[in-house]
């Protein structure tokens, strides 16, 4: 990978080259830092005019994608006309565009059952909660003791494996938190390229250029839709010796902002 604000120059050309940017932003680990809890974590001033203005700007689609459910991430942001992407893609609002993953919908009743069960299993362990982000759950364990991950792998494994819906979700892996989520083929990949779709002009791919920003194991999925797309641009936050199939990097949420004002600039 290559650092986005040393390569700019060869970015600023390709940005400008391009009719339609789409603009997609994970959130935590992306715009702001990772916190201890998610309540804690507050997108900047700064961040938030600088997308408020590029948002403003008829060339720049922009929309923020994330693991959050999509109320709390409206919630969070308070931007208005842009793209939200809650609960990894299964749920997204925006211009022109308002999508639930049905199967995912469906499960919703189920995954609420699960989360009492959860929450009541994993109280065992100090520091380990169960956030329910009604289309899918998070256990988080950031604050438990050092070296209890695989405890509550096992934990969340037994209580899900022991429910009858058991085959219908799978469990996936983030920072520091077990996700539980319908097993269903979608994730952020499959929400860019529904949102390339929708905002592709008359059709015309060529004319929109994706520009995608992710920290996690989620956002992988989005790193290699940019990756087969004919063109675009994928950063990922975070320490440049991770594999990544992201075709940048960028050091942390504050040089993601220092590029968001290079970027309105050179507009």
């Amino acid at each position: 990978m290559e650092h986005l604000l040393s390569s700019w120059p060869e970015v600023a050309e390709e940005l400008r080259d391009a009719r339609h940017v789409l603009l997609l932003i994970d959130y935590d680990g992306t715009l702001t830092p990772i916190v201890e809890r998610p309540e804690l974590a507050e997108l900047s001033e700064t961040a938030k005019r600088l997308l408020e203005e590029l948002a403003h700007q008829s060339r720049f689609i922009v929309g923020i994608i994330s693991g959050r459910a999509l109320a709390d991430l409206k919630d969070k942001v308070g931007i208005s006309g842009i793209i939200y992407a809650g609960n990894h893609g299964l749920e997204i609002e925006g211009p022109g565009i308002c999508f639930t993953n049905p199967v995912a919908e469906e499960l919703s009743p189920v995954l609420q059952a699960m989360s009492d069960e959860l929450s009541q299993a994993v109280s065992t362990i100090k520091g380990v909660f169960v956030e329910n982000k009604g289309l899918t759950l998070s256990v988080h364990y950031r604050l438990a003791e050092e070296g209890r991950a695989e405890d509550v792998e096992r934990i969340v494994r037994q209580v899900i494996g022991s429910t009858e819906a058991a085959e219908r979700v799978k469990i996936t892996y983030g920072k520091k938190v077990y996700e539980v989520r319908p097993d269903v083929v979608w994730d952020k990949g499959k929400a860019l390229e529904l949102l390339i779709t929708r905002y592709s002009k008359e059709g015309r791919r060529s004319e929109l250029l994706p520009v995608y920003f992710g920290d996690d194991l989620t956002d992988e999925d989005g790193f290699r839709v940019i990756k087969d797309y004919r063109s675009g641009i994928s950063v990922f936050v975070g320490d440049e010796s991770q594999q990544s199939s992201a075709r940048y990097f960028l050091k942390s949420p504050a040089e993601v902002t220092t590029f968001l004002e290079m970027l309105l600039e050179q507009d």
